[in-house]
């Protein structure tokens, strides 16, 4: 019976034994999974990211498609037949321009005297006639380069700072303009364009 007993304690040693080192291998790999598992973490989301933004790069940059060449490589070949055929470009597709003498004006700003110099052209849309549409804006030239003066007096070295403020002021100027000149019809000026802006 002590046999028995010697051997029954030799097994259930032997079993805990086991246990423990199961217990130890299985703390060693938690052990290193707990180690590794935020850096793997971190390179997934990494990649996600790297992935995600080399996708939206290219989604907004617009990467001509052969499709879209196409379409204007037609546009291109139908204006050059109208071209031959007519001489020149059919009238209804063009546009005239307007040149305005430049405007200087104080930039508002308190410790240094800045200000702008900007010479705009206007285009005009070819429903009006180009002579008459001369002399009406020749007429009107002292109204715009007033209240052109006004607005970039009105405008602080930031307010003129970069890209999207530019395309902010020739949008504002395009509104005023076609408000002063066709107040009760459609706009006519179709675009707003800086020959030059320079500030000093």
């Amino acid at each position: 019976m002590a046999d028995t007993d010697k051997i029954k304690q030799q097994e259930m040693q032997e079993g805990q034994e086991e246990k423990e080192d199961t217990k130890k291998e299985a703390g060693e790999k938690k052990s290193l999974v707990t180690r590794f598992l935020p850096k793997v973490i971190i390179v997934v989301v990494v990649v996600i990211f790297a992935g995600a933004g080399f996708t939206l790069g290219r989604l907004l940059a617009g990467s001509p498609t052969s499709q879209t060449t196409g379409v204007s490589e037609q546009g291109q070949s139908s204006q050059l037949e109208n071209m031959d055929a007519k001489g020149s470009v059919a009238d209804s597709q063009k546009s005239w321009y307007y040149h305005l003498e430049p405007v200087i004006a104080n930039l508002d700003v308190d410790d240094v005297t800045r200000y702008v110099k900007a010479s705009l052209t206007l285009e005009v849309s070819f429903e009006v006639d180009e002579k008459k549409g001369k002399v009406f804006i020749d007429e009107k030239k002292p109204i715009l380069t007033n209240w052109l003066t006004v607005y970039l007096a009105s405008l602080s070295l930031e307010d003129i700072r970069g890209d999207s403020n530019l395309k902010r002021i020739q949008s504002q100027v395009l509104d005023a303009f076609n408000e002063k000149l066709f107040p009760d019809s459609k706009p006519e000026i179709m675009n707003i364009l800086f020959k030059e802006f320079a500030v000093q």
